[in-house]
């Protein structure tokens, strides 16, 4: 075996393995389309929801242990013995609950021999697999936590819960709908897999062209236009992904060699793609697998979500846009060459129909209150029919087929990572830690609603070292976002700063795999890169701790309150931009630099929340509207003098 093979994560089959695996892969995909649109209703079958959560999880073990191989020691072309016996034990734990859940779901509590037995064995292969995809961090966390409701009582003072017998925590973890079969699985299968299907036919029909032709017909031109195109880009592609690493895969080998080539440092290329692809997580309407997450645990609908998390999605491109333009105006960095660019009118004539799904999209899910699995299906259908009218868009059979393959290999992923969730989080209510740890937190904090948020920051980003956004969210809105919302934090405000502090793995080193993508594309150091991209997504570090003090900015208030919010929050993100280019009109000194960086953050403060914060956001107004005055007048004042010095040698 070659080298490549040997480091090569997937295998390469051929014959009858390569069809069940391929088959692993699409047949959930088809099951979650199906499901989306109740067909078992309406051929009168009864199917319970976790009938289907195990199936759907069935499937990703088996296409896990066909396609992903168990280390560099495996067969790179064929299909060991050990896994085809991992396929088996996996199809018969799954194959019980969907045989007997009729049955079961009236006694879930008897701890049965078989039960007992079947649930160690779900426990041993979702680690396994998972272990497969994403090593062993999740695994050895899930594993802790498993140990921690066995043994809980050996833990000191406050930790210490009653501990639970091996029996109950193979059969809770394996049946019961809080643990294994519980709300992250239930998330995925229900919701993602349709939207993942929605992105990979876009792709398929080539609306990720039509996307970054449509940047760059925007913001081509303007100075550090190719920096602008990529944040616009990943934009307008994170609407429709929701994926930091994908958004990254495909809009980065296009935007980071063009911002290279207007005179970016590569550092500087990678970050700005990383960050702006990382937003897609929290830019609307179609965000990650976390908002939907968020919509369940807090029982309301998707589309509140999606409103309250908009004027933040906002303000987190306002900030890298507003860098990047004050990075070009201090590098004289110019836009790409009218010549070079995309004519709007035929890159309309060419994509028009593509704004059509999209539109469908927000109208099913803001408006129609269409279930977001259904909503995410008939987006995909109606741009896999906008694609089929163009000669030039018509996917071929063997593209659709390769769409469904990828959407497979991507639900894989996610399936696998939101069972283990399941798992941490059945471990938790078993030793109760769910209950208690609001306690906690707040003995330690007292009714100090900033430390608590400070100890939650950072507790998501240590996390966010290892663990998923959405695996860090699930865990802390269980521990952590009781203790807020009993300190008076509105439930919105607390789930969503949980939300955005997670987020933030993918651009906080040591482990940020947006920024690992990125820079492997621009082929820059990782540390200067991580470095940038911290600086660049500035906005996700600060803005999830106004969030309890400024409602306005989750739109909760009125049209005033909400507008001026919006407005004092752009104007306090524009001088904390500025701060960190340190440029304005000119270069500024290290005091104005300092200056405008705490009164940007004081200006983003809603006025509206009491007398003491209305003083603070005058104060900051105030402060860095003079600067920016002062700087405006004396860079006006600069380039006078300089023309009248040149006059006189002339």
């Amino acid at each position: 075996m070659d080298d490549t093979a040997a480091n090569q994560k997937y295998r390469r089959l051929s014959g009858v393995a390569l069809l069940v695996g391929q088959a692993a892969l699409v047949l959930p995909v088809i099951a979650a389309c199906v499901w989306a649109i109740e067909l078992h209703h309406m051929v009168g079958l009864v199917i319970f929801n976790e009938q289907f959560l195990v199936s759907m999880l069935a499937c990703a073990l088996v296409a896990c242990f066909i396609n992903v191989r168990a280390g560099p020691w495996a067969p790179f072309d064929r299909v060991a013995w050990y896994d085809w016996l991992l396929v088996l034990m996996s199809l018969v734990a799954c194959g019980y609950v969907i045989v007997n859940y009729g049955r079961l779901v009236h006694e879930l509590s008897v701890l049965a021999p078989e039960r007992i037995a079947l649930g160690a064995v779900a426990i041993l292969v979702v680690c396994e697999a998972t272990r497969r995809m994403t090593g062993w961090t999740l695994v050895l966390v899930a594993l802790c936590f498993i140990l921690y409701a066995r043994y809980g009582d050996v833990m000191p003072g406050v930790l210490a819960v009653p501990p639970s017998t091996w029996e109950r925590i193979a059969v809770y973890t394996y049946l019961d709908s809080t643990a294994l079969l519980g709300l992250p699985l239930d998330v995925t299968a229900n919701t993602i897999t349709t939207f993942v299907l929605f992105g990979a036919i876009l792709k398929s029909v080539k609306g990720d062209t039509f996307i970054t032709d449509l940047a760059l017909v925007a913001m081509g031109r303007y100075r550090g236009g190719p920096a602008k195109v990529s944040v616009v880009a990943s934009t307008l592609f994170g609407m429709v992904s929701g994926s930091a690493v994908s958004n990254v895969a495909v809009v980065g080998p296009i935007s980071i060699p063009m911002m290279q080539r207007a005179g970016y440092p590569k550092e500087h290329a990678a970050a700005i793609e990383a960050v702006s692809s990382t937003g897609g997580q929290i830019m609307p309407p179609v965000m990650g697998i976390t908002a939907f997450l968020m919509a369940d645990f807090l029982s309301i609908p998707y589309s509140q979500v999606v409103l309250a998390a908009l004027i933040p999605a906002l303000l987190y491109y306002c900030a890298i846009f507003f860098q990047v333009d004050l990075q070009a105006a201090k590098r004289g960095l110019k836009g790409v060459p009218v010549a070079d660019l995309p004519r709007l009118g035929a890159t309309l004539r060419r994509g028009f129909g593509f704004f059509i799904p999209l539109a469908i999209l927000i109208y099913t899910v803001m408006f129609a209150a269409w279930a977001p699995g259904r909503a995410g299906l008939a987006a995909a259908v109606i741009a896999l029919l906008v694609g089929a009218v163009s000669s030039r868009t018509r996917p071929s059979f063997r593209e659709l087929w390769r769409a469904l393959v990828s959407t497979g290999h991507t639900m894989m992923d996610i399936l696998l990572m939101t069972a283990v969730a399941g798992v941490v989080i059945g471990a938790l209510q078993l030793a109760g830690l769910g209950y208690s740890m609001s306690s906690i937190l707040i003995a330690l904090a007292g009714d100090n609603i900033l430390l608590i948020l400070a100890m939650t920051g950072i507790v998501c980003i240590i996390l966010g070292m290892a663990l998923p956004t959405a695996v860090i969210y699930t865990m802390l809105a269980v521990l952590v976002a009781p203790a807020l919302v009993q300190l008076g934090v509105d439930r919105i405000a607390a789930h969503l700063f949980i939300f955005y502090m997670g987020m933030l793995s993918m651009i906080t080193p040591p482990v940020c795999f947006a920024t690992f993508t990125a820079a492997a594309i621009a082929r820059s150091g990782l540390w200067e890169t991580a470095a940038a991209s911290m600086q660049y997504g500035i906005a996700a570090y600060l803005l999830p701790f106004f969030f309890p003090f400024s409602l306005g900015l989750l739109m909760i208030g009125g049209p005033v309150e909400v507008s001026v919010a919006f407005a004092t929050a752009v104007a306090g993100v524009f001088a904390l931009a500025a701060a960190l280019v340190g440029y304005l009109f000119k270069p500024l000194n290290p005091l104005f630099r300092l200056l405008l960086f705490v009164l940007g953050a004081i200006a983003m403060v809603s006025p509206f929340e009491s007398s003491t914060m209305l003083m603070a956001n005058i104060v900051g107004l105030t402060g860095a509207a003079l600067i920016v005055a002062y700087e405006w007048f004396g860079s006006h004042a600069l380039a006078a003098g300089k023309q009248r010095t040149a006059g006189a040698g002339e």
